[in-house]
């Protein structure tokens, strides 16, 4: 393919330099003229569609990335079909000026591929808008607050204050999960109790600790009931709905409260025990 965009016969290129060669040996004042006023015309009509669509995208409130890209993009295209129009005028043919932008076109394409990657990808993340400034998301293998959404890149702030630039092309290619956009979180957690505590009051200390929190909500109604039964203890289930901004308070508040409410009524939470028989040596026989 690229053979063929750059085989220009000698005939052909001889052809195309007699007849701009012929066309400013014959310049006159009228060509000039004419050629001033299709460039004006043609820059008058690049204005106005640019103003058109400039408007047309704060209507339709692209994000600022994306409508600053389109409008360089656009300009560039404009200049580059004003260029074929005075061009075609002065005599140049367009089938070999099209192979020369082809070829060129290709080039760049091929130098800046991983670019052009992440370029494409936060063109897709702005249009599809999966998160915004501020959104606590989960993308490109990275968890952390959205500082700037780039066309190139994102920058994510993490937890622990780490500012993170993930390319768009691997953001666009993974998963993105969003904790922000719904404004209720559920808080899921599970606490193991000794067989020998009455399942009963097991879940009226861990429904007493969910009722007493300001910040839990009860509709939907709170879930707690049995999940398991392993081989020493029982397992206990919770799902509590919060509001999202409370989430990590509420989760930290529930696994405090519940161990505090389970010491003062003596539920006992096991864990890994290790036996060790030491045989008298007279046993050993």
């Amino acid at each position: 393919m690229l053979t063929n965009l750059t085989s220009i016969s000698p005939e052909e290129a001889e052809e195309t330099i007699q007849t701009v060669t012929g066309f400013f040996s014959d310049l006159n004042l009228q060509k000039i003229i004419t050629i001033i006023l299709l460039f004006a015309g043609c820059m008058v009509a690049m204005k106005i569609i640019l103003k058109v669509t400039d408007r047309a995208f704060r209507k339709l409130e692209v994000e600022k990335s994306l409508h600053t890209f389109l409008h360089a993009a656009l300009r560039v295209i404009l200049w580059l079909i004003t260029v074929c129009i005075v061009l075609d005028y002065v005599g140049v043919p367009m089938t070999s000026l099209v192979a020369v932008l082809g070829v060129i076109g290709l080039a760049v394409s091929l130098a800046i591929q991983g670019t052009l990657s992440n370029l494409a990808g936060g063109i897709q993340v702005l249009v599809s808008k999966p998160f915004k400034a501020g959104d606590f998301v989960e993308a490109g293998g990275v968890s952390g607050t959205v500082k700037e959404v780039g066309l190139a890149y994102t920058k994510l702030n993490t937890i622990d204050n780490k500012v993170i630039s993930v390319p768009n092309g691997q953001i666009s290619s993974e998963k993105i999960i969003n904790y922000t956009t719904a404004e209720q979180r559920r808080v899921d957690l599970k606490f193991d109790a000794s067989y020998d505590a009455p399942a009963e009051q097991v879940l009226a200390a861990i429904k007493g600790v969910i009722s007493a929190h300001p910040k839990a909500l009860f509709t939907p109604k709170p879930f707690v009931r049995v999940s398991a039964y392993k081989d020493s203890s029982i397992e206990y289930s919770i799902r509590v709905w919060c509001a999202t901004a409370d989430y990590w308070d509420l989760y930290y508040d529930l696994l405090e409260q519940v161990k505090k409410a389970f010491d003062e009524r003596g539920i006992e939470i096991p864990y890994n025990h290790l036996n060790v028989h030491l045989i008298p040596p007279e046993k050993q026989a």
